[in-house]
Order: C-alpha cells, then sequence, then structure tokens
C-alpha cells in the first residue's frame, strides 16, 4: 500500500511532468500522499439550486442548472469576449469569459444540462455571470451537494489546477486506494476516542456526505496528526534518557548551601523551591537533564538559575549562562555578581564587545578551572572558548538562537552538560507540549511577595498632552520613565511614530537642564549604547527613548512608567515584556499604550488584553488565537511543525487527548512490541527518520 502512496503524483491521470513540477514548487505536492493530504479548507453546501429569475435578489454566490443554448464573441485584440446564453424554465442569463474562451469553448456542449457556479453581477441592464464555474450535470461525482474547496496558486490557476481542478484530481486518485488504505492506530484506541477508521476518514474529508461527516473526518485526521507527533516528542524523550549520560551531582555542595542560608536576598516562593528540587532530583538520575523553565516577567528566574549553577560548581564543575543579546549577557553578570559579591566565586563575561586582553585571561581561567561561571552572547559558541569541565548551560530565552548554534554547546565537554533553557515567554500549554514536548517543563507561576501589579493604560494621540504632564509629575516624584518606538527611522510604507522624531518632540518637552533624556537602539555602537543605559541605570537621566532593545534584561528598579508609542506594531508577547520593565520597585508602576485613533479589531483585541490582564499565561493564550503556533515560537523554530490539518491554536483540547493517548499506549507498550502496534511502530519509524531529534540540541 505504502508503494501506491509513494507514487510520484505526475503518474496520476490528468497530471504529468509540467503540472507535477508545479504542484511540487506551489504546494509541495510530490506524490499520491501529499495530494491525500492536501485537504480542502471549506465546503460550501451545493444542493440549493437557484431560479435565474430570481438571482436579482441573491446577494452572494449563486448555483443554477439548465442548457447553453448558444454561444458568440465579441470584440477584438485584448477587448474580444466571449458570451453563452444560458437558460432555465424561468430564463435566461449570460456566462461571460474575458480570457481562456479559446480553450474553453471546443469544450462546451449546446443544449446539454450543466451546472453553473459563480457570482451573478449586473453589467448595463442585464445580469451576468463571469467567468463561471461549469459542470455537466452526468459528471457531478458528489452527490452529497457538499463541494470541497482547496487552496490553489496563480500559477496552478493558469494551468487548471485551480481548487476545481484539484478536486478532479482527488476525485481520480481516490477510487485507486477503495480498500487499500491501512489503519495506523490500534483498535482500542480507536473504539476509546470513537475515531472514524483511516480509510473512512480520507475519504469522507474529500468527499463528505454532510458537514457532520466532514467534522467527524477532521477529527479523526487531526487527532492522528498529533497523535504521532506527541508519539514522537515522548519517544524522543525516552530515547535521549537513556542515550545520554548525565554528570552526577550527588552532593548540594558548600557554595549552594552557603549561599542559601547567608547571602538569599530574600525568600523563595513557593513555585521557586518546587523547581529547584525537580531540578536537582535530574542531577541525581544519572541521565542528562534537558529541562526548560518558564515564567513569567520578574518571577524570579535568575535566581533559580544562579542556585542551579550553583550545585553543579558545589560538584566540581563550570557553569556557563548564555543570553541573545549583550544588554541582557550583561545584565545577566550584574545580577550574578551582585547576588555573589560575599562569596569566592569567579564570574567572567564574554560578549562581542570584550577585549583581546581580557578574552586571553577568560579562556586561560576556564581551561584551568579558575573561572566558575562564565556568561556570555554568542560569543560562547565559539570553538576557541574551551572549558576544563563544563557541567550545567543555562539559555536565556533559547528561540532566539538557532537549532546548530545551541548544539555547539554539548561539545564543550565530553558528556553534554545538563541544559537548563529559560524563557520569559510564558508558552500555551499546547504549544509548551508540541514543540516542548520532548523536554522536561518547569513552571514559577507566582510572583515574589511584594511586587505591586502594573496599572495598565490604553490612550489615543489626544492624549499627548496630559501623559507629558502626567510624566513630569511622575518625575518630579522621583521616578524614571521609558519610551519605547517600534522603528528607528521613518517608514514611508508606514504611518507610525519613529524614535527619533519622538526624541526630538519629548526633548522640546522636557528641556535641559531641568530633564535630561537618554536614547538607545540598535544601531548604536555597543560603547555608546552601553553608557546611555549606565546613565539611565545610576538615575542620571530622566526618560529613556529606546526600540525594543530594552525588552529584556533592563533592571531599573526606579523606573515606574513605560509608555509604549505605536502599540498596535507590537504583538501581544512584545508588549507583556515591554511592560515588564517597570513594577521592580516598591512604587506603584503604569504602562501606557499609545495607539492611532484608527486600529484594527485585532489590535484593539491585544490592547483591551493588556489593560485587564497582567497573567503572561492568559496573554499568551489570547496572543496564540490572534497569532497562530508559528509566528508565536519564532522562525528558529521552523520546520518542528509540518501540519497537514491541525491548528495549535484551536485544537488544544485534541492536542491534550493525543498526548494522554501517547502516554498511555507508552506505559503498556515502552518498546512497541506488541503485534497490534506494528503498523503504529512503522508509522513512527518512518516520522523519526524524516525529523531532526529537536530534544537533544534544544
Amino acid at each position: 500500500m505504502n508503494q501506491l502512496l509513494d507514487t510520484p503524483i505526475e503518474f496520476l491521470k490528468g497530471v504529468g511532468p509540467q503540472r507535477a513540477a508545479l504542484l511540487q514548487t506551489e504546494l509541495g505536492i510530490f506524490t499520491f500522499n501529499d495530494l491525500l493530504q492536501h485537504y480542502p479548507f471549506r465546503y460550501l453546501d451545493r444542493s440549493t439550486y437557484h431560479k435565474i429569475k430570481d438571482l436579482p435578489y441573491v446577494d452572494n454566490y449563486v448555483q443554477i442548472k439548465g442548457v447553453i443554448q448558444s454561444i458568440k464573441e465579441i470584440g477584438t485584440g485584448r477587448g474580444k469576449k466571449m458570451f453563452a446564453r444560458f437558460s432555465d424554465e424561468t430564463g435566461s442569463i449570460d456566462l461571460v469569459w474575458f480570457q481562456g474562451f479559446q480553450w474553453i469553448k471546443p469544450n462546451l456542449k449546446l443544449n446539454t444540462e450543466y451546472q453553473v457556479f459563480g457570482r451573478a453581477k449586473i453589467y448595463g441592464s442585464s445580469w451576468n455571470i463571469p467567468h463561471p464555474e461549469l459542470t455537466l450535470l452526468s459528471e457531478i461525482t458528489n452527490k452529497s451537494g457538499l463541494q470541497a474547496f482547496y487552496n490553489s496558486t496563480e500559477k496552478l490557476n493558469a494551468k487548471g489546477l485551480h481548487s476545481k481542478g484539484i478536486e478532479k484530481l482527488v476525485g481520480t486518485l481516490l477510487p485507486q486506494l477503495q480498500g487499500k488504505l491501512s489503519e495506523n492506530l490500534p483498535d482500542w484506541m480507536i473504539q476509546e476516542q470513537h475515531l472514524f477508521s483511516r480509510e473512512k476518514a480520507l475519504f469522507a474529508i474529500h468527499l463528505p456526505d454532510s458537514e457532520q461527516i466532514a467534522s467527524k473526518a477532521r477529527f479523526r485526521l487531526k487527532f492522528e496528526e498529533l497523535f504521532f507527533l506527541q508519539l514522537e516528542m515522548l519517544l524522543r524523550k525516552e530515547s535521549t534518557g537513556k542515550k545520554l549520560k548525565g554528570y552526577v551531582f550527588n552532593e548540594v555542595g558548600n557554595q549552594f548551601t552557603e549561599f542559601y542560608e547567608k547571602h538569599l536576598p530574600f525568600p523563595l516562593t513557593n513555585a521557586q523551591k518546587r523547581v529547584i528540587k525537580e531540578i536537582r532530583k535530574d542531577f541525581l538520575t544519572g541521565k542528562h537533564m534537558n529541562r526548560l523553565l518558564q515564567g513569567d516577567v520578574g518571577s524570579g528566574k535568575t535566581l533559580v538559575a544562579l542556585l542551579t549553577m550553583l550545585i553543579g560548581i558545589g560538584n566540581g564543575f563550570q557553569a556557563a549562562i548564555m543570553a541573545p543579546t549583550e544588554i541582557l549577557a550583561n545584565q545577566h553578570f550584574i545580577a550574578i555578581k551582585d547576588f555573589l559579591s560575599k562569596m569566592n566565586i569567579n564570574v567572567g563575561l564574554l560578549t562581542g564587545s570584550t577585549k583581546k586582553k581580557e578574552r586571553a585571561i577568560i579562556h586561560e581561567q576556564l581551561l584551568n578551572g579558575e573561572m566558575d561561571i562564565l556568561v556570555g552572547t554568542h560569543a560562547l559558541l565559539e570553538d576557541v572558548v574551551q572549558f576544563k569541565n563544563l557541567g550545567i548551560v543555562v539559555i536565556d530565552e533559547q528561540h532566539r538562537f538557532g537549532v546548530a548554534q545551541r548544539a555547539k554547546m554539548w561539545r564543550k565537554n565530553v558528556n553534554p552538560p545538563h541544559v537548563l533553557i529559560m524563557t520569559a515567554t510564558p508558552i500555551p500549554r499546547t504549544l509548551a507540549m508540541t514543540f516542548y514536548g520532548d523536554l522536561d517543563v518547569s513552571v514559577i507561576d507566582e510572583l515574589p511577595p511584594g511586587r505591586k501589579p502594573i496599572s495598565t493604560i490604553h490612550k489615543f494621540e489626544s492624549y499627548r498632552v496630559r501623559l507629558f504632564g502626567f510624566m513630569k509629575e511622575q518625575i518630579a516624584l522621583g521616578r524614571q520613565i521609558y519610551v519605547v518606538y517600534p522603528l528607528i527611522k521613518e517608514s514611508e510604507s508606514l504611518d507610525f511614530n519613529n524614535l527619533m522624531d519622538g526624541y526630538e518632540a519629548i526633548s522640546r518637552s522636557f528641556p535641559k537642564p531641568q530633564y535630561q533624556v537618554s536614547i538607545v537602539h540598535g544601531q548604536m555602537r555597543p560603547e555608546d549604547k552601553d553608557f546611555e543605559m549606565q546613565r539611565f541605570i545610576k538615575g542620571e537621566t530622566h526618560i529613556m527613548v529606546a526600540t525594543t532593545v530594552i525588552e529584556v534584561g533592563v533592571n531599573v528598579p526606579n523606573a515606574s512608567v513605560m509608555v509604549i508609542e505605536s502599540a498596535e506594531r507590537f504583538g501581544l508577547s512584545q508588549l507583556h515584556q515591554l511592560r515588564g520593565r517597570v513594577g521592580r520597585g516598591a512604587e506603584k508602576s503604569y504602562c501606557i499604550l499609545m495607539t492611532g485613533d484608527k486600529i484594527s479589531k485585532e489590535s484593539m483585541k491585544r490592547m483591551e488584553t493588556m489593560v485587564h490582564s497582567n497573567d503572561g499565561f492568559e496573554i499568551s493564550e489570547v496572543d496564540l488565537q490572534l497569532r497562530g503556533p508559528g509566528d508565536l515560537m519564532g522562525t528558529q523554530q521552523s520546520g518542528v511543525l509540518d501540519l497537514k490539518i491541525s491548528n495549535l491554536a484551536r485544537d488544544g483540547q485534541i492536542v491534550t487527548l493525543a498526548r494522554e493517548a501517547a502516554k498511555k499506549l507508552l506505559e503498556e507498550d515502552p518498546n512497541l512490541t506488541l503485534p497490534a502496534n506494528q503498523s503504529l511502530k512503522e508509522a513512527i519509524r518512518t516520522i523519526l527518520k524524516k525529523k531532526p531529534n529537536w530534544g537533544r540540541i534544544a
């Protein structure tokens, strides 16, 4: 059966080499199986026929049946048109073609019943249907009246492979597969989940008898797709655990104990304690740790990471923490140095700005073991950076690193070091199970005591004068303010405030010497950027005008106001990250979202979500609904998913069902050795061959 499904698409009747090449490049359809999995995106009820006399009262697509009485061509050259007079028992209407009729005309039959589908329009004083879809009544295959619509492209349309053309190809393929599509899920699972058989689902998705049948077919195919995805993740996780030895950290260590008992800046939350226990348990198993640490902005992930690294150091190993930007790396370095100021632990910083002389010292200390913790950016990935005994790596905001880049950290020791991945971007549960299903996941789901919720306000441009007045009031109270813009320079195609114009306007409204204004953006030289950042951190400037370079890693407790200009230009996750730059001190903090007067419904939904919620996980769920999983996880994750029919934004319940089914299967048959699971085992083996092991290089 697999041989038939693997047949190149060019050998399907009606395709051939030219059309096959287009199907491959435009839609990724290479085989019969690819065409079978090119599912309809919607259906139209074609069971209803309109009468020609009623067409002026139908404000949508119409369907009529009747006969072509006459055909004529009018005009010359590019202005040439073809008209076909089409009639039923109630009247007549013109079918009109402005192009392509030289191929259409020879196939039209007079006085033969057709089904005509299209949008009726009035031209002059008469009604017509331009470029209608015509089907001989005798050739209609789907008697249910539900017509499937398929995605196509302009190039395919030009070759007759529009939705109707693809529907015809599917209609040619399906009879060849009758009785030949083998099942790939065990019987108990099909019965437990009340699923269609695989063959019934595949036939019903393309040729449904009703919308209810189509819905059941979609559920079966979505469940199957998500089940194999979850099974793949769980098998990879188990395989990685068996194959990769992990360094055993038997002791908590003197360094951890001293810091915890004498230098802990504030009591840990119960969530932080729970996560540390989970990590500690990993260190004792002898397996390689590959753990994702989720936590909202300000939840105390850095402190958990430090305690984790101290356990490694207490067991004779070195630790590293890698961040995506110099600003964030510097922030981690300063925070960790401050935490450990009263302890004899050597902490280094390695970024693209590190001087050659300083690099030489760091390299030497790493090799001789004098360097305990190295904080850095992509510079840590360089081959020249070698450790004496690297045991734990913390990767912050890992989605900003490419897979191949992260994999380099694995080669810094004989056995791969333990990996703790941190993200301040709360990930919806369905995405965590899917993108990180082969990782262990820890969540810090509470904020340290004393942190006050941030008041978020959405305002339009008319609020500008009052906004500047409010900013002056806050500065008079001794507070500092961020003003963030989406753009650095004016864009001709985007009508949004930009950084430079904003900086000039703020400088005019907040003149020297009473007010000091900083500016920071990604195109500045690192030393200039750092100079301005330090001025703000020291309280020497009142307002920092910036782009999103301050999205992560900037910790100024005295900053109590975040103004986000053109907030409609930002995604929810980014807005939440930016808001998290304030609210770090004891004072009441504010986030003010400034937008244009006219914004889209989606943008308004984002603003309303921000105003009503400070919960990053709640916000991430809304973000998933608005943006979809691909955008949410970032382009670095492309290739992880190849979903043909499922949508993680809408199918969260099915994801959960599929994962529970996969877990149950592996509990009963961990090696898939039972006879009933052999077809399933073969299917998952094929999937695993085609994909890289993302878990191994997280």
